[in-house]
C-alpha cells in the first residue's frame, strides 16, 4: 500500500494521493495555520476506522446471507492531553438496519470485525480503550442530510 501527502498552500493544508488512485484533502484549524478547508488528519484516522469496521460488518452479513439494507457507525473518541496526543478512547456505535437480523448475529458480526478484521481499530487499540454497542432498525435507516439541520 502505498500514499504521498504534498504540503500544498503554505498554510497548513496536505493533499494526500493515495496508491488506488484517490486524493484526500486535509487541513488544519486556524489557530495552527490551516484555513479549515478540510478535515484535519486525526479526524481522517478516525474516519479511516469507521470506514474499515462498517466494511467488515457489511461484508460479513452479506457473506452469511443476511439481509442488510444499512450500517451506520458513530464514533466517538477522546485524546490525550498531551503531545502525543493519541486518541485514549473510542467508542463506535452501530446502527444497522434490515429485515428479520438477530441481535446476536449483528453482535457476532462486530465481534469479529474488532477481534480479526479490522486493521484500524486492532492499530488504534494500542492505545485506545475501545467500546462497542450496537441498534437493530427494521427496514432502512432512513438517507438524512444533518446539514440541513445545522449540524
Amino acid at each position: 500500500m502505498d500514499c504521498k501527502v504534498k504540503w500544498i498552500d503554505g498554510g497548513m493544508s496536505f493533499l494526500a494521493e493515495t496508491g488506488s488512485g484517490h486524493a484526500v484533502l486535509m487541513d488544519g484549524p486556524p489557530d495552527a495555520g490551516g484555513r479549515n478547508l478540510a478535515p484535519r488528519p486525526m479526524e481522517m484516522l478516525l474516519a479511516g476506522t469507521g470506514g474499515c469496521t462498517a466494511f467488515d460488518v457489511v461484508h460479513i452479513l452479506k457473506k452469511g446471507r443476511h439481509a442488510i439494507t444499512g450500517c451506520e457507525v458513530s464514533l466517538r473518541a477522546e485524546r490525550a492531553e498531551t503531545d502525543p496526543k493519541v486518541f485514549t478512547r473510542i467508542h463506535f456505535h452501530f446502527t444497522v438496519s434490515g429485515r428479520r437480523l438477530k441481535p446476536e448475529t449483528v453482535a457476532r458480526a462486530i465481534e469479529l470485525s474488532k477481534e480479526k478484521y479490522c486493521s484500524a481499530s486492532i492499530m488504534l487499540g494500542q492505545t485506545a480503550a475501545i467500546t462497542h454497542d450496537f441498534e437493530i432498525v427494521d427496514g432502512e435507516i432512513p438517507l438524512r442530510d444533518d446539514r440541513a439541520q445545522g449540524s
